[in-house]
């Protein structure tokens, strides 16, 4: 649909509400607020939340910020849950029983959804349920102490990976799982940003929900904790993530790749790593090899990113007549 801000997006109502508890300058939130304004406004919705800072944060009994159904879930079965609500919905709506419009949505941190979620996350999506799993990617597992997860960048500084003489932070690569969710031939998948480009997050969102079966958003969400910037950074530090490539705009429709956004000038990977605490060792004297291979990766995983769209536009105009 055309896209304007105003008439689209800002006259709806939020359904994420003011007044939670996240922290200032945290990119969960407006990814949220984002997210649930992509819904038709004459739509229920259904949420989970996984354990993590977004639930402990925006529902405290007996408040929440959720003005949707919210039901909370262990840190590993958000999806599991989620998927035995749509089952016993499509159940009803088969008997009679109820004929509205109900949308099941999802939301882990990477904690819960790289790590401790993956299985019932994969079982889900396998299943085909109708409903869509947001993953608010802030790096590690920053609720419980800042502790790495898979989805923590090499290097980075976590209380369980500390960059010291004996290991220069966690040392091994960032799981892709935005790529693990493609394997599961989902008719949707897609990876955005919470709080830079709204345009990006909210189409997105919007075709997440309203795609027939299930459908993946892989969002990032820096936290000025865990990352050590300074609040007020936080679309800067977004920004930064996609113009070096780091965090790349995509998706991946019925198996085709589309590159939402390819920078006109590429910035280097220092431009990203040097705002944030977490990466101050390696810009010390002797650790300029930790930012070559940093780069290296990124690099590397751009082109595979780029090949895999050359690709999949090639496979279909091949298929057409």
């Amino acid at each position: 649909m055309p896209y304007n801000v105003k008439e689209v997006v800002g006259n709806k109502p939020s359904r994420f509400t003011s007044g939670h508890r996240m922290c200032a300058g945290c990119g969960a939130p407006p990814a949220a607020r984002m997210i649930m304004r992509a819904l038709k406004p004459e739509d229920h919705a259904v949420i989970a939340g996984a354990t993590g800072c977004m639930e402990v944060s925006t529902f405290i009994y007996p408040y929440t910020a959720w003005t949707d159904s919210f039901v909370h879930t262990a840190f590993e079965c958000a999806a599991a849950t989620l998927s035995g609500a749509e089952a016993a919905y499509q159940a009803m709506k088969r008997q009679g029983k109820i004929d509205n419009t109900t949308k099941f949505i999802a939301f882990g941190g990477d904690g819960g959804t790289y790590d401790i979620g993956i299985q019932s996350l994969s079982g889900a999506m396998e299943r085909g349920h109708d409903m869509v799993y947001v993953c608010y990617d802030n790096g590690a597992y920053m609720n419980t102490g800042i502790q790495r997860s898979s989805a923590t960048p090499k290097f980075a500084d976590t209380t369980t990976s500390p960059a010291g003489k004996v290991i220069p932070g966690k040392m091994q690569s960032r799981k892709d799982l935005t790529k693990i969710m493609v394997g599961h031939h989902l008719p949707y998948v897609a990876q955005t940003v919470g709080y830079m480009n709204f345009k990006d997050l909210y189409e997105k969102s919007e075709k997440a929900i309203y795609t027939e079966g299930p459908a993946f958003l892989n969002v990032l969400a820096p936290c000025p904790r865990g990352w050590g910037y300074p609040t007020d950074m936080l679309m800067q530090i977004n920004k930064l993530a996609v113009e070096t490539c780091y965090w790349p705009l995509y998706e991946v429709v019925d198996g085709k790749y589309k590159i939402n956004y390819k920078p006109a000038k590429k910035l280097p990977i220092e431009e990203f790593l040097k705002p944030q605490k977490r990466f101050k060792h390696m810009f010390k004297p002797g650790n300029e090899w930790m930012i070559e291979e940093f780069q290296k990766e990124v690099d590397s995983r751009w082109q595979e990113l780029l090949d895999l769209e050359e690709i999949t536009n090639k496979e279909e105009q091949i298929e057409k007549p």
